[in-house]
């Protein structure tokens, strides 16, 4: 499994990012995506995931309803679309992926077995 995090950069406050992981390599549907961030001195923290086969989702509480988890089967792309971005958003944001599906009891780095390259989002003015 093979993935590929991008569309990281800078932000004012308040403004929105787009982040894409693209995906290949699965040999089940019965996979989800996460999106995990790593500001500098923090841990790992999940913030948000999708489910292939039934679109089941995740939002940590600090990006809830401010941010939006989708897919696009076709492509094998997940989206991160995050809104009213604010400083403490800033973070390198990775993806990664586990067989199963997406819930806030699994929504923990160490339940995830592949992970992509880390896109960094700074959101300063």
């Amino acid at each position: 499994v093979q993935l590929q995090a991008s569309g990281g950069g800078l932000v004012q406050p308040g403004g929105s990012l787009m982040l894409s992981c693209a995906a290949s390599g699965f040999t089940s549907d019965d996979y989800a995506v996460g999106w995990f961030r790593q500001a500098p001195g923090k841990e790992r923290e999940g913030v948000s995931c999708i489910s292939r086969r039934d679109y089941s989702t995740y939002f940590a509480d600090s990006v809830m309803g401010r941010f939006i988890i989708s897919s696009n089967h076709a492509k094998n792309t997940v989206f991160l679309q995050m809104n009213s971005l604010k400083p403490e958003d800033t973070a390198v944001y990775y993806c990664a992926t586990r067989w199963g599906s997406c819930s806030g009891a699994t929504m923990a780095a160490r339940n995830y077995n592949y992970w992509g390259q880390g896109t960094l989002v700074t959101v300063s003015s």
